[in-house]
């Protein structure tokens, strides 16, 4: 017994190192995460900049997730994005303008996953299978200065993407979908 005590946290740590945990977490440099605010007149639209700068040499998918400040998905959708292509999103127009619940997000996150090409090409409800890459950018609306709105603009931030995060994201996703009839599904804006 006690040899076996000595033995099987030996026996996990070589499993890991061998991946053969490597289930449990992703792959870097695939979620990307970036906040909005100040959607409504008479503050300027924000915008979302992907680009797939081509180590993969081919396209990719971003899939794309619109949290309300109060944690709920709100919209969802899949872009291609083709090899050293960019695409630009409206926070206005594309990601915000048809919730599922009817009612327009001021404030929230968005969470981008790069992934490879899937059912149609892009379908961020299932068979999500990260792939790294994507770069993504956003300008945030800051609060008025006098009448003007400040406009600044950072790269998302890199997180790691758990299984079970990304499972959640399809989920609640292919949820949207179904009852929506149309409603939360977000637009791939202009590019490629």
């Amino acid at each position: 017994m006690k040899q076996l005590s000595r033995i099987l946290p030996v026996l996990v740590v070589a499993l890991l190192v061998l991946g053969i945990g490597s289930g449990i977490a992703m792959a870097q440099d695939v979620y990307k995460l970036n906040y909005f605010s100040n959607n409504a007149a008479p503050a300027p639209d924000a915008t979302v900049r992907i680009d797939n700068p081509g180590l993969t040499y081919g396209n990719l998918c971003a899939m794309v997730y619109v949290f309300d400040a109060d944690q709920q998905l709100t919209e969802c959708c899949g872009c291609v994005e083709t090899h050293n292509g960019l695409r630009t999103l409206s926070v206005r127009r594309d990601l915000t303008s048809n919730p599922l619940t009817g009612r327009v997000s001021t404030n929230g996150v968005i969470k981008v996953v790069s992934a490879a090409v899937n059912n149609s090409p892009c379908d961020p409800t299932s068979n999500v299978s990260p792939k790294a890459n994507l770069r993504v950018w956003n300008t945030h609306i800051q609060n008025p200065v006098g009448t003007a709105f400040p406009i600044t603009e950072t790269e998302s931030s890199d997180s790691t993407l758990g299984a079970t995060e990304l499972a959640n994201l399809q989920a609640q996703c292919a949820f949207i979908n179904i009852l929506g009839s149309g409603q939360g599904i977000c637009s791939c804006g202009t590019g490629d």
